[in-house]
């Protein structure tokens, strides 16, 4: 049976009453399912082969570089293709990747550098699946819709990534890392069976060459305010987020709380921060919905001072809890603003741009931050990321342009 989604616009159908939306949600939700022990998967697949620290370092970096290299050719190609297809043959990609991953870790020849050239060709497929997505639900979904069928792709995928560690990490106690590598492969070949009857119409477009597409695309991004100060605000903020809550997170719980028991219940509680912000998103539809977004990704900073200022476990516990709401309204709001200021033909390119702004100060906030660990105490380190993520998200509340991308009838 092939589903073939024509423009939205002249339907109000609800999200789940879509067929294609119901197809594409559950394709997403079976590739989550995968993705969501991969990483665990993959650092122990390191580790069993012999590998270290610096192994592990160049397995994860291979894995990322690619979706900063080709993130914008993945939404050149995303205006200029049908989604639907580009989407199929993303997952299909993954599914060899990772398919060959645990066939090599199974039978004992994996190496660093085999290890890290899955990764590379896993990472290269994800820049391709990224700038598809977002187009994709503006195709399927009508503009009324867009904020729940947003939230409704988030709330399994968030059920996910709190249960596939826990079981990612019980299935490779028990056996191995191979086992939890092939399930993420077996994730990714079926959500691409699923897409593989999607179709998408190839978004109206110019038909112009791939350098003249970037060149409009990079144009078409720099005349919109709201879309580059939202970006460059992100590319602050995320690097601080990252670098206080990954890195100097664990180094507080272990000097000022009770180490890994303590931490992991933070990482519950943004979790279940994360669940509770979807289901807010189901419920609240505010009509500014780019201040809505700026202003909950501050409540990032939230955990990080109340990390900085050794408070009691339990105010730890809510700010972590509070955190996690405030990025999922964030990030609901944003994909909504998104879709609908944005024109279809014009989504894959200006999804690139802001994936890649936000990306690229990730390595650099990490170097920063492990500079500042020789000079001040991490705590203090938890306090400069707290009032980063801040200032961020406060000065961008300053641009006039963002309180203009509101909520469209």
């Amino acid at each position: 049976m092939q589903t073939t989604v024509q423009p939205p616009q002249t339907t109000t159908a609800a999200p789940w009453r879509i067929p294609a939306f119901r197809r594409f949600t559950s394709a997403n939700l079976i590739s989550a399912a995968g993705s969501a022990m991969a990483p665990l998967a993959l650092a122990y697949s390191v580790i069993e082969q012999g590998g270290g620290a610096g192994s592990l370092g160049l397995v994860l970096a291979t894995n990322t570089l690619p979706t900063i290299v080709f993130l914008v050719v993945g939404g050149v190609f995303a205006d200029r293709l049908s989604r639907s297809r580009i989407l199929f043959l993303g997952n299909l990609l993954a599914a060899a990747a990772q398919g060959a991953l645990a066939v090599t870790v199974a039978t004992g020849h994996a190496t660093t550098l085999s290890i890290a050239a899955c990764g590379l060709v896993s990472g290269t497929a994800a820049s391709f699946i990224v700038p598809a997505m977002q187009g994709a639900v503006a195709q399927i979904v009508p503009a009324a819709h867009l904020q729940q069928a947003n939230a409704l792709l988030r709330l399994p995928t968030n059920t996910v990534k709190v249960l596939g560690p826990v079981v990612g990490g019980l299935v490779v106690a028990a056996s191995d890392a191979a086992w939890a590598l092939a399930w993420d492969a077996l994730t990714f070949a079926v959500a691409a069976v699923l897409l593989l009857t999607l179709r998408l119409e190839t978004p109206p477009a110019p038909r112009t060459g791939v350098l003249a597409d970037l060149r409009a695309g990079w144009d078409g991004f720099r005349s919109r305010t709201w879309l580059w100060t939202y970006t460059a605000a992100g590319a602050v903020l995320v690097a601080a987020w990252l670098a206080g809550f990954q890195l100097l997170g664990p180094l507080v719980a272990a000097r000022e709380y009770a180490g890994a028991r303590d931490w992991g219940l933070v990482q519950a509680a943004f979790s279940a921060g994360l669940l509770a912000g979807t289901l807010v998103c189901l419920r609240w539809k505010p009509y500014r919905l780019l201040t809505v977004a700026v202003a909950t990704s501050g409540a990032l900073a939230l955990p990080l001072a109340a990390l900085a200022a050794a408070l009691p476990l339990p105010v730890v516990l809510a700010a972590a809890l509070l955190a996690g709401v405030g990025l999922d309204v964030a990030i609901v709001a944003w994909s909504t603003a998104f879709q609908q200021h944005v024109p279809q033909a014009e989504q894959g390119r200006m999804s690139a741009f802001n994936g890649i702004g936000e990306r690229l100060a990730i390595p650099l906030g990490y170097l920063v931050t492990a500079l500042a660990a020789h000079l001040w105490t991490p705590r203090t380190a938890l306090l400069a990321c707290a009032a980063l993520i801040t200032a961020a998200a406060a000065l961008n509340l300053c641009v006039r342009d963002v309180h203009r991308i509101n909520r469209r009838a």
